[in-house]
């Protein structure tokens, strides 16, 4: 889904550029992917944080040079007041700590093992767990005993867990626990990648957090402004927004972030990839400066943890190894189509031959979700799809028959592959392989939602051989040819 880039309109502080330390080269690899300047750059103006002109030129400068100045804070005194009084500094970074988070071979290392395994160990609110309950929860999932608690205690946490696993529910129940509801201020910021995604995760916080009766707005595109800046006038807990309307809501004074406590990037991969790093960049430049951040996503790629260093500090890290992302109760299979243009044959037959609850099937353009689903129309079977091109409306209705199972199959690109929860999803169907090997674990992550089985089938031309033996490179994993009887497996 493409987002608008939106442009900073920022003014100068008018205060004079802090003192920095002799530049530190980095390596060469790295200055490429970090746009964002480290958290002490943010300075306060009387509404909003804006971001100091000349800071931001000298460390844009810097990095044109392949140097980047570490102005890190030497002592208190350097600390920038919020409106809530003044910052609290965190623990610096170590320097003691080695740069990289991945060993030499490929391992992406945790540093936290601490386990909750009951809710009710984890001192939460009554009404939190009353909330949690509620909504069908009777035990953390592995990452919720692992992740929550970090996150409650106010570090800096980056959490790494397959798809249905949680992950939403655990930095929703953080925030849930850190809010004061007496007060009606933003208190926590999500961002997503999707409007979809924000959607879903609005749901969950107003869910887990009924009988605390907390607020939660979602700030999406292509939804009304007026009712934006109305909802955010009237004052709520949590905003969740894509990166463009959260901006702009914090640039026209609307959304006031002085009492922000939590700052939350979900599908971290996704929204630090190039089309979001400025826009991240600009919202976290208006945030306290002692704001807690929190980034979570099924993969997490090396340049997303060497971006994070820049913005959080000595971090949490709640990590799984490559080799144990590929879901457990996921059967995954392919089946060899030697031309593109039998690919729709073959899907006929599969629905032909299996009884399906619900199934999402992906493809990699617009164009040819139209395609397949007027083809799959024309054959008298009943389809629904959704994709970027489709204005929010439409969306949001194809999502409610979705859900609602009075549409069974939809055909959708990758919009739909990150944090969209319908429970009754059985089956997967990659028409297209995934371009990006790592939105696989995300597309086939539908299935199979917190525990239930699911299957996932992947159609496979004489060109896309290479691109399957890619992923199960990539998860350390094997997918089977599928068998004849793959009725009686699914």
């Amino acid at each position: 889904m493409a987002i608008s880039n939106m442009s900073s309109g920022e003014v100068g502080s008018g205060r004079q550029p802090e003192q920095v330390t002799p530049a530190v080269r980095l390596d060469t690899g790295v200055q490429n992917i970090l746009p964002m300047c480290p958290r002490h750059r943010r300075s306060n103006t009387t509404n909003k944080r804006k971001r100091d002109d000349k800071g931001i030129q000298d460390c844009e400068t810097a990095l044109d040079s392949e140097l980047i100045h570490d102005s890190r804070p030497s002592s208190p005194q350097n600390s920038i007041e919020s409106k809530n009084g003044p910052a609290q500094d965190k623990e610096p970074y170590d320097d003691e700590e080695p740069i990289d988070m991945i060993s030499p071979d490929g391992i992406i290392e945790s540093n936290w093992d601490e386990v909750y395994y009951n809710f009710d160990d984890m001192s939460l609110k009554e009404e939190l767990l009353r909330g949690i309950y509620g909504y069908g929860f009777e035990k953390p999932s592995a990452i919720q005993q692992r992740a929550i608690m970090p996150c409650v205690k106010g570090h800096d946490v980056i959490a790494q867990a397959q798809s249905g696993t949680g992950k939403t529910a655990t930095f929703s129940i953080a925030i849930l626990q850190a809010i004061d509801t007496s007060i009606r201020e933003c208190q926590a910021l999500i961002l997503a990648p999707t409007r979809e995604l924000a959607t879903q995760i609005q749901k969950v916080v107003l869910a887990l957090g009924e009988y605390l009766k907390a607020q939660c707005h979602a700030c999406i595109g292509g939804t009304n402004v007026r009712e934006d800046v109305r909802k955010l006038d009237m004052g709520c807990h949590v905003v969740v927004g894509t990166p463009g309307r959260v901006y702009d809501m914090i640039n026209r004074e609307v959304l006031h972030t002085n009492s922000i406590r939590v700052f939350v990037l979900d599908e971290a991969d996704e929204m630090l990839s190039r089309g979001f790093k400025d826009q991240i960049h600009d919202v976290f430049m208006m945030l306290p400066r002692d704001v807690q951040v929190i980034l979570l996503s099924a993969t997490m790629p090396a340049d997303v943890l060497e971006v994070s260093k820049y913005f959080m500090r000595n971090p949490v890290r709640i990590l799984v190894k490559r080799d144990e992302l590929t879901l457990e109760g996921i059967k995954q299979f392919y089946v060899n189509v030697e031309k593109e243009e039998w690919k729709l044959g073959t899907l006929c037959d599969l629905y032909d031959t299996l009884s399906i609850t619900q199934s999402v099937i992906f493809c990699n353009t617009r164009r040819k979700v139209d395609m397949l689903t007027e083809q799959m129309t024309l054959k008298n079977f009943t389809v629904s799809s959704m994709h970027g091109d489709m204005d929010q409306r439409e969306r949001e209705l194809i999502m409610k028959q979705f859900r609602t199972g009075s549409s069974r199959v939809l055909i959708t690109t990758d919009l739909l592959a990150r944090g969209i929860d319908v429970q009754q999803v059985s089956l997967v169907i990659n028409y297209d392989l995934p371009s990006n090997r790592e939105n696989y674990i995300h597309r086939i992550g539908r299935s199979g939602r917190f525990g239930r089985k699911g299957a996932a089938i992947n159609f496979v031309t004489e060109n896309d051989r290479r691109s399957l033996l890619d992923i199960e490179h990539f998860y350390n994993t094997r997918i089977e040819e599928m068998p004849a009887n793959v009725a009686d497996l699914i």
